[in-house]
């Protein structure tokens, strides 16, 4: 295995956040920007992978432009029954994260169903509450999205600001072409010198062809990146919270916009309130530590004036990883598991 100094590390692996290059080569021009050839490029990303810092490298696509229809969920779970209610929940392969977090509601999870659902959000979240036996259940839909995307801060201050790209989340028409595209290429890259040459094979097309493709989806918001995704924990940002703010209607976009232009904020947008849940504005802040957490989260306090936060933290990580598009699972899931709804 390849020694590789810290400094170099961060590098990389700031890089490799940032975004793949579209190119027969790609790791060769990430090589030369942190100045060492592609073959030892290569080698420490494959250490990096064993040594569990990074998660994944492939292309992150938009849900809601592909046309899914997506919530986060929160469940409300007896705490003896936590983890049998998690396994159940796990079970949906449109659920991509699944937590239990620091709040009544102590199970939150993101879900997502296709276009042509034969069941829908709604009823999938009640069929997941049916078979757990929940005491209660919200369901929070983004209403506008300010910020998404994890790219953690390896090369300055953790309440540093930066320019937020404001986008439009309008599903696009997808050919068949499209979509098995997207299936064969959500899969994690290989580590090799031509990554995309295998895809290519198999898709029955040339590398070139493809690329231009990716590029495509790229410019027409469908990919919102195609990126290396980490492991936080290893990677050094050992916590992160979910700051929940309670924001007039009048100041949403304000300070949405405010919140999610600090680099420490992967994600930034409002959601769906309702009785049960009265934060209609969600900022999930990274850190190295808890306190830094709760510091920046402050400091946005301070700055926005929005006093009434609360900040959910990750006591457990049940499920964490990407939806499989264009595949039958889903499908498959709701057939099995439609009888429920008959159920009182």
């Amino acid at each position: 295995m390849n020694v590789i100094n810290e400094e170099l590390k961060k590098d990389i692996l700031q890089v490799i956040q940032e975004g793949i290059p579209f190119e027969s080569e790609p790791f060769k021009s990430l090589a030369e920007k942190v100045g060492i050839s592609q073959e030892e490029f290569i080698d420490h990303l494959k250490n990096l992978k064993e040594e569990k810092i990074i998660r994944q490298i492939s292309p992150i696509y938009d849900t809601k432009v592909l046309g899914y229809d997506s919530s986060l969920v929160a469940f409300k779970s007896q705490k003896d029954k936590i983890n049998e209610t998690a396994k159940i929940i796990n079970e949906h392969p449109g659920v991509s994260h699944n937590y239990e977090r620091n709040n009544e509601f102590n199970i939150w999870f993101t879900l997502a169903v296709p276009p042509d659902s034969t069941i829908g959000l709604d009823k999938t979240v009640e069929i997941l509450a049916k078979k757990s036996g929940v005491e209660d259940y919200a369901i929070l839909r983004s209403v506008k999205v300010y910020k998404i995307g994890v790219k953690l801060n390896f090369k300055g201050k953790s309440d540093e600001k930066e320019k937020v790209e404001k986008r439009e989340y309008k599903p696009k028409p997808l050919s068949s072409t499209d979509k098995e595209i997207i299936r064969i290429t959500q899969e994690d890259l290989p580590l090799v010198e031509r990554p995309f040459e295998g895809y290519a094979k198999e898709l029955g097309i040339s590398e070139q062809e493809l690329l231009e493709k990716l590029k495509q989806f790229k410019e027409q918001k469908i990919m919102r990146r195609f990126a290396a995704i980490l492991f936080h924990r290893k990677a050094g940002f050992k916590a992160n919270g979910m700051a929940v703010w309670n924001v007039p209607e009048e100041r949403v976009d304000e300070v949405g916009y405010t919140l999610s232009s600090y680099k420490a904020v992967s994600h930034c947008y409002t959601r769906t309130v309702n009785e049960k849940w009265k934060y209609n504005l969600f900022s999930m802040i990274h850190g190295t530590s808890k306190e830094e957490v709760e510091q920046i989260a402050k400091k946005m306090s301070e700055e926005t004036g929005i006093k009434d936060y609360t900040i959910l933290y990750s006591t457990v990580e049940f499920k964490k990883q990407r939806i499989k598009y264009f595949t039958e699972d889903i499908y498959n899931w709701e057939k099995e598991n439609e009888k429920y709804l008959a159920q009182p």
